[in-house]
């Protein structure tokens, strides 16, 4: 593929050089476009050496062959990594006043950006009001994450890693297999409440859930997320996906309810969140305290299956995905309870992952397997949650056709 990286005045201008080369070795075609500014940050060698290719500023260059138009007419994605307050500011009014300029005005391609300043820059009204111009022209805007910043300040103006970049800027492109189909998705973990301060949960992040949802949209399917106790900033880019609908829920209670309403109309059931077996038989009204006596022990009552009922209850053609979180001795182990559950629940397809003290939740990355009405095995697939979404919608894709 031919993508073009635009490179702006930014200190994350560094990371773009990982980026570079991580499409590179993805067998892309890259080509580099910084501006003067970005150039006292890496200079011109670097870029030429990691892309393979001559690189330039101005418009003035080639002029033969028209490259201030024709690198963008060429461009299958292009995106902008840093892209700072003042390039963001540009593009909004459609200035070309360097070559970057004229190759976003003269591409039709997808359009990516990765945000990057500090975070006052960031929520300016006349930035935002910038991004949602972008926005509303189809770019697509990557972060900014919320972290450490130059400076030793720390906040939301952070640039994406450059494999979140290049995750999410390649998702733009990749086939819409899943186009008009109506999925719903859930996420996290719930909680089943104690008394007002305490409660049972588990440590689902909900990041599995949540790009399962964003890879359903990007290809191009309308998603309801169920989403239990997910932090906003896990959250962030799905609540901006014009494809994404998310609902809040608490309990289990709370989110078989939601499952059991959007799952009418949808086409695909992903239950991807982490649902409480087991509840408080009785809720306290108020704060349990050492005061009022010893908590000796809490008697527990069980939840329902979410994901078994959601399976007993669908209609014809409809397909139902469960998530299993196992913690075997050993892989055959691991497979034998995948295998139980899903015939026990009935349903078309089950996610099967190994969690632990250090995988699993709570991890930026996951290893799975993808069992089927036979009980084979499907697909293995680690990495990134979200390269393994992509890699169940394949699964289940495949299970559609």
């Amino acid at each position: 593929m031919n993508i073009v990286v635009g490179v702006t005045g930014g200190i994350a201008a560094y990371k773009a050089v990982h980026l570079v080369r991580l499409l590179i070795k993805d067998g892309h075609e890259v080509t580099v476009i910084p501006t003067e500014d970005a150039l006292r940050f890496v200079g011109l060698p670097t870029w030429e050496a990691i892309s393979r290719h001559p690189v330039t500023t101005s418009v003035h260059d080639d002029v033969a062959k028209v490259r201030h138009v024709a690198l963008g007419q060429a461009a299958e994605l292009v995106i902008v990594a840093p892209a700072t307050a003042n390039t963001i500011a540009k593009m909004a009014a459609g200035l070309a006043d360097d070559l970057l300029g004229t190759t976003l005005l003269a591409t039709t391609a997808p359009v990516a950006i990765a945000p990057a300043m500090h975070t006052e820059m960031w929520l300016h009204p006349a930035t935002q009001a910038n991004i949602d111009t972008l926005r509303e022209r189809g770019v697509a805007i990557l972060g900014p994450a919320e972290g450490e910043l130059t400076g030793g300040d720390s906040g939301p103006g952070r640039m994406l890693e450059s494999e979140q970049i290049a995750e999410r800027a390649l998702a733009l492109i990749a086939e819409r297999d899943l186009d008009g189909l109506r999925v719903v998705v859930s996420a996290g973990g719930t909680r089943e409440p104690l008394d007002p301060v305490r409660f049972l949960g588990n440590r689902s992040s909900g990041r599995q859930g949540t790009a399962l949802a964003l890879a359903a949209a990007d290809r191009g399917a309308e998603v309801v997320l169920v989403a239990a106790h997910v932090d906003g900033a896990v959250l962030a880019d799905a609540v901006r996906h014009p494809l994404v609908r998310i609902e809040h829920t608490g309990t289990a209670a709370e989110l078989g309810d939601a499952m059991r309403r959007a799952a009418e109309d949808a086409a695909v059931i992903v239950m991807a969140a982490a649902v409480a077996d087991y509840r408080p038989a009785e809720v306290a009204d108020a704060k349990l305290t050492k005061e009022s006596g010893p908590l000796e022990s809490i008697e527990l009552v069980q939840n329902e299956d979410i994901v078994a009922g959601l399976a007993a209850r669908r209609h014809p053609g409809q397909i139902v995905v469960a998530f299993a979180a196992e913690s075997p001795q050993d892989a055959d182990e691991m497979l034998a309870r995948a295998r139980r559950k899903r015939e026990r629940k009935r349903v078309d397809l089950l996610v099967v992952n190994e969690v632990g003290w250090d995988r699993g939740f709570e991890s930026a990355t996951n290893a799975v397997q993808v069992i089927g009405e036979s009980g084979a095995v499907l697909s293995r697939a680690s990495g990134s949650k979200r390269a393994i979404a992509d890699d169940i919608w394949d699964v289940i894709s495949a299970h559609l056709g």
